[in-house]
């Protein structure tokens, strides 16, 4: 594709993330929207012309074999992102692949590879990293000095849970649909650890965990996680990560290095940036800071438009944002690979953890 055209996306999935990213491609000069794909026809039919779009299909093969449609937008299940993904990659569409990305490292890693030999772009739709306050992180890291060590956390009470708690099997916590905690939450902690500090040397998690309603007695997609912490060692710094569906954390994140603290709210949107200096003081009998600054950011009220552009302008190939979907690529396989330590750790499996 050539730059400055269009990039003509369709979706998969009528969730409502799927209508938020909806949203803010209405307001994104540089794609259009091309219709919707579902298993039921008419439903295909009704999400696509209520957005703007004038195809609809209920075939994956009819959407792939498409000659009106660049790319797609995947929001499914996360158990069948990646073979959505494989077959839209193999017909030439570039996707965008809601988080998390695949069911585990091995399933991301066959997509990208594909994607590579294909000459397509495959981007997991990641938002909170590739909004403004997540490049202030980045931009300010180095006025830290040497990160010992960070704490990242993000949770919230679901509506979900009474429903898990009265016996009823729901999507996101179904092992079955790669479901979890840690995958629909936890995530959103893990990577931007990944972006920052990259691979860990150890990956230490303990997970609150309970039983599948109705799964059967033996089967090894029983467990399902509601919250948990992760330690990443990295011998020159620890990185604690704190996530669950159970309870609200409303604690600020914290970059602590040698010369300055770190501090903001709100992972999935970086914000209320404030850098404290070290200042030795001696002896005392608590932590003193010193001067104070702010960092000045400004989100998007709808941050999936930084998602969308960044993946957008790789599509038509600007080799900046072909470099920087790399790196992303990179960011996440890392994730997916502690997150397959932590579940391991806590015997919570999927499906496609067991096959080959």
């Amino acid at each position: 594709m050539t730059q400055g055209h269009k990039v003509r996306i369709a979706t998969i999935g009528t969730s409502g993330i799927a209508r938020r990213f909806l949203d803010a491609l209405a307001g994104y000069e540089g794609a259009t929207y091309a219709g919707a794909y579902s298993r039921d026809l008419g439903r295909a039919r009704a999400f696509s012309s209520e957005h703007g779009g004038t195809l609809a299909f209920d075939s994956l093969d009819d959407l792939c074999s498409s000659p009106e449609v660049d790319a797609v937008y995947i929001s499914s299940p996360n158990a069948v992102h990646a073979s959505q993904a494989l077959a839209c990659v193999h017909a030439g569409k570039h996707v965008l692949v809601e988080k998390a990305f695949a069911s585990n490292a091995r399933e991301a890693k066959r997509v990208f590879d594909a994607a590579a030999e294909q000459g397509v772009v495959a981007m997991e739709a990641m938002r909170s990293i590739h909004t403004p306050g997540f490049r202030a992180v980045v931009e300010t890291l180095p006025q830290l000095g040497e990160v010992r060590l960070a704490q990242m956390g993000f949770a919230k009470v679901t509506s979900r849970i009474s429903r898990l708690r009265a016996g009823e099997r729901l999507n996101v916590f179904d092992p079955r649909l790669a479901g979890g905690s840690l995958m629909d939450i936890g995530i959103y902690c893990v990577e931007p650890a990944m972006a920052l500090f990259e691979r860990p040397s150890t990956v230490s998690a303990s997970l609150v965990t309970t039983q599948v309603p109705g799964e059967p007695a033996g089967s090894p997609y029983r467990t399902v996680d509601l919250a948990g912490a992760i330690l990443l060692g990295y011998g020159d710094k620890a990185v604690t990560l704190s996530f669950g569906k159970v309870s609200d954390d409303l604690a600020p994140c914290q970059l602590e290095g040698e010369k300055a603290t770190l501090i903001y709210q709100d992972i999935t949107k970086p914000h209320d940036f404030r850098v404290v200096e070290h200042v030795d003081r001696g002896m005392t009998w608590g932590t003193v800071g010193g001067n104070e600054r702010t960092v000045a950011v400004e989100n998007p009220e709808n941050d999936m438009v930084c998602e969308l552009a960044d993946f957008c302008e790789a599509v038509n190939g600007d080799a900046v944002a072909i470099e920087q979907a790399g790196m992303w690529a990179d960011v996440t396989l890392a994730s997916l690979e502690v997150m397959d330590k932590v579940r391991a750790q806590a015997g919570v499996r999927f499906p496609a953890d067991d096959e080959a």
